[in-house]
Parts: structure tokens; sequence; C-alpha cells
């Protein structure tokens, strides 16, 4: 068990017990709340919740029982497709049910350790557990993902990703049909307020900015090509929901499972399609696709005859 004592400082009077013991402690805020939920948090005496209030000045103590830090575990994925190899970088083709790196409480495969097992050595830049990985996709998300195999590659490739010079072209099957067809969301995505594993459009999180055009439309649904220009956690599936148009298999931001159900989803419509950018060796520009998975592909067969 460890344990610290401190004030709270006035720059963090009426912030969030979990958002000031990461800022404070260099916790995540996913394992602040756990702390807190635990009983290990209190000021002046007094025992708060991960949603409590911390007051500048109060006397902070925190007790934790600190965690394994995650680390790269080789399992073999024989879904995981090679798009393309060469000795800067490979692009995979992500199945779902695959997290991009180890992350605590994760216990199933990930893209790097996949890549490990299969005698690929990547980038040491990075956290330890997730060497070479310049974007991550959601677990339940399949598609592209780019690792850097050099230092050299991770550099330009985090730069491309930080400066929005990766052109990233998502589909999506989304209820109903968005009006207008074609658009653009601009909404700050941060922390869900009430929900500890959300995302929710709010006035102080991160700008984000999502470019949809519709595809094809179903009774009930649509199929959307989407454009990030922004890279927020949950992005698409955010601003989706708060348009009132969640993807088709996203019942944690509001989708119908019954619509799931008949399509014979176990998981949200949403595939990293496209990946584009400058090649970080080369800096030729250079375009990977990826096609639907079957689970897809079967969802959007049902839907097409649905509208015959």
């Amino acid at each position: 068990m460890e344990s610290r004592t401190l004030p709270v400082p006035d720059g963090l009077d009426g912030t969030r017990v979990d958002a000031g013991l990461a800022k404070m402690l260099g916790f995540s805020r996913s394992f602040a709340a756990e702390v807190a939920e635990a009983g290990g948090v209190s000021v002046d005496g007094v025992m708060l919740g991960k949603s409590d209030r911390l007051r500048a000045g109060g006397w902070l103590e925190v007790s934790w029982q600190p965690k394994e830090e995650p680390r790269i575990v080789p399992i073999a994925v024989p879904e995981l497709g090679i798009v393309h190899d060469d000795d800067d970088m490979v692009v995979v083709d992500k199945p779902t049910g695959v997290a991009a790196h180890p992350s605590l409480g994760w216990e199933g495969p990930t893209v790097v350790g996949a890549l490990a097992a299969a005698g690929f050595r990547v980038a040491t830049s990075g956290a330890p557990e997730r060497q070479g990985v310049v974007h991550r996709l959601d677990v339940g998300t399949s598609g592209l993902m780019v690792v850097a195999k050099t230092e050299t590659a991770y550099t330009a490739l985090k730069r491309a990703f930080k400066e929005r010079t990766v052109e990233k072209i998502y589909h999506a099957v989304v209820q109903g049909h968005p009006d207008p067809l074609v658009g653009t969301i601009d909404a700050p995505i941060g922390r869900h307020p009430h929900h500890q594993w959300k995302f929710a459009v709010t006035p102080g999180g991160k700008p984000s900015v999502t470019h949809y055009e519709t595809l094809e439309a179903f009774p009930g649904a649509s199929l959307l090509e989407i454009h990030l220009e922004t890279g927020r956690t949950h992005q698409i599936r955010v601003h989706m929901a708060a348009h009132r148009h969640p993807c088709v298999g996203d019942p944690l931001y509001g989708a119908d499972p019954t619509m799931a159900a008949r399509l014979g989803l176990t998981r949200q419509w949403l595939h990293a399609h496209q990946l584009a950018f400058a090649h970080p060796a080369t800096g030729d520009w250079v375009r990977f696709a990826s096609p639907y998975p079957e689970d897809f592909q079967h969802a959007l067969g049902l839907l097409r005859d649905s509208g015959r």
C-alpha cells in the first residue's frame, strides 16, 4: 500500500476528485476513480467519492494499492492482416476484439503483442507497453493501423498525426438518416461527467471535428463515409450519438439493441477503411485500404435486402 498526504492547491479548487488526483499524482483518470471508489481518498478526514469536488487548502490523504504496469505479451492473432511491411513501418488490418496495446484491466490480445509473436521488431519509442504505436483503434473497431518499426519512422508518423496530415477514412452504419446528408460535426469531446468509461460532447472538452457523407440509405439506417480531422477517443461514436444517429450495434452510446440483433451484430458497425500519409522515410504519399469484415458485409446485405 502506498500513500500521499498533501494540501489541495488553489488551482484545483472545485475540481472533481478523479481529475484532481490525475493532475496531482500522475494517475490515469480511471485509476484515480478506482482509488476513490475503494475509499482511498479523504480531505480533512472526510472520505470522498470520485465525483466529489476538491476544496483548496484542504488536507488531502490518498492511499492506494499499486497496480502492475501493463506489459507486452506475445499472443498470436491469426486474423491480424499484414497489409504492408517494409523497413520503416508495418500496416495491419486489425480484427475486432484486439486492443492496440496493453493497458490496465485488459487481458486480451493486442496489436503489438501479435506483432511480437509474429517476429516483428518495432520501434522502442513511446511508453514500454505501446512501443511503435502512433495511433489507436478501439477494441471493437476493425480496420487499418500503422505501427512504426524504427525510431525515425515513429517520430515522423507521430508528427504527421499531430499535425493532422494523415488522411483517416472510416465507414460506419448509423441509425436513421443524417440531415443534411453531407456535413461536419464540430463539437468538443471530453470525459462523460457521470460515466467512467464514456466520453461526451462537453463545453470543456478538446476540439473535435468529424466530416461525414452519406453513401447509401436504407430503411432506418445509413452507410456513411467519415473523415476525421481530429482523433479523440470514441470521436465518431460520440459525435454521431450527439447528432442522434449512433453507430448501429453501439449500445454504450444509445444504439437500439434490437436492430443490432436483427443484423447479427455484436459490436458497433465502424471500420477504419482507408489510411493515407507521407511515407516516413521516402516522403511518398501512400494509401492503404481494408475491405469490410464478414459480419459487416452480412449486416449490409440484410440492410440492402430490406430496402428492396
